[in-house]
């Protein structure tokens, strides 16, 4: 059974927020794949409250592809702490956390929530764009470090 990277990772050594590669699969044909870990709060001391996952989720999902090329997926981790985000070919921490700081910026200005009818979304009546504008204003207080476990803030 192989075995799942982020299980692997010490949630208690780890210093929110940051962004992190979490892995990299390259196919024999050359095509590469790479999922980011982008952790807002952190583990086992705060999570974020599902009407703010929700909305923050539908914001990365639309405004991280106009940022980062090949972007496949923006998904919210279970634990509710961040987001995993998958994207084709080679990105550095530095460009998905540069990324990530406009799209949080984007949030703190917006004043409505794209595809929030019930024909887009799946659970349209559950989304807070006041607490996303909020988690968005703390993860740029605290600077968007590009290690896990040292404060390197861009």
């Amino acid at each position: 059974m192989a075995k799942v990277e982020s299980f692997s990772l010490d949630h208690n050594k780890v210093i929110a927020p940051y962004v992190r590669l979490a892995g990299k699969e390259e196919h024999e044909k050359g095509a590469v794949i790479e999922k980011y870990d982008l952790r807002f709060l952190q583990p086992n001391k705060d999570a974020l409250p599902t009407s703010a996952v929700h909305t923050l989720e539908h914001f990365l999902a639309i405004h991280m592809r106009d940022e980062i090329e090949g972007l496949i997926d923006i998904s919210p981790m279970g634990c509710r702490t961040g987001f995993y985000m998958v994207a084709w070919n080679d990105h550095s921490p530095e460009e998905i956390a540069e990324a990530l700081e406009k799209v949080l910026n984007i949030i703190i200005e917006a004043d409505v929530i794209e595809a929030t009818t019930a024909i887009e979304c799946g659970n349209y009546k559950d989304h807070s764009l006041f607490a996303a504008k909020e988690y968005a204003k703390q993860v740029l207080n605290d600077g968007i470090s590009i290690d896990p476990f040292e404060r390197k803030v861009i």
